[in-house]
């Protein structure tokens, strides 16, 4: 499969515990950093759970 980028463009402070929980699962602890991971169903539902913290990085 191909990979994907993902960048947290906002912050966590005031998202509910399971949304916080989203993104140390994708390995986001800070603004403005990149990780990369497999594009399958699992992580495409994590990253729909937090759309509006993260941005797609082509």
């Amino acid at each position: 499969m191909s990979t994907i980028k993902i960048k947290q463009i906002k912050s966590r402070i005031g998202a509910p515990a399971d949304q916080k929980r989203t993104l140390d699962a994708l390995g986001l602890h800070k603004l403005n950093r990149v990780v990369e991971h497999e594009s399958n169903p699992s992580i495409l539902g994590m990253v729909d759970k937090v759309k509006h913290l993260v941005t797609i990085v082509k």
